[in-house]
């Protein structure tokens, strides 16, 4: 199954980029003898400031047709690390071919992107700056995987 990061914005060259990418390549890495990857991250723009509707049909676009949808939401559920694997898992083992994760630009996802997803995702209630939630989440990917694999990484 492979993993797409959706996001609105696109990173700067810097420390949250490098840490977005060095986990989702290690996602990857870790994931390939569990039919999980490549993971990718996907970013888009609304260079024409349409809000949250533009930037849904821009994530939209960039969503693969079939993918199980986990939307990053204030109002989501908060997951602990080895229940976000089983749920990756319990797609992956569904047949599903792709699992992608919508971020949502200042104002969040628009309503309809949202409601549609199949699983809402919280980091809890405090507001985390939107490179740091890629991050968070790039993180997450790679230690439900490790988790998956039965590596020493992630310790309960």
């Amino acid at each position: 199954m492979r993993l797409h990061v959706c996001a609105v914005g696109r990173a700067r060259a810097g420390p949250e980029r490098d840490l977005t990418d060095d986990y989702l390549d290690r996602a990857g890495r870790t994931g390939r003898a569990l039919g999980l990857g490549p993971a990718q991250l996907h970013e888009v723009e609304d260079r024409k400031g349409g809000g949250m509707a533009a930037e849904a049909g821009l994530l939209e676009r960039a969503i693969p047709r079939g993918a199980a949808l986990v939307a990053l939401d204030e109002r989501g559920k908060t997951l602990t690390s080895p229940r976000f694997a089983d749920r990756i898992a319990r797609w992956r083992d569904e047949g599903r071919s792709d699992l992608a994760f919508v971020l949502g630009g200042a104002d969040g996802l628009a309503p309809p992107l949202r409601e549609r997803a199949d699983l809402s995702l919280s980091f809890g209630p405090m507001v985390w700056p939107h490179l740091l939630a890629r991050v968070m989440l790039a993180e997450q990917i790679y230690r439900a995987v490790t988790i998956l694999a039965g590596t020493p990484y992630h310790r309960s």
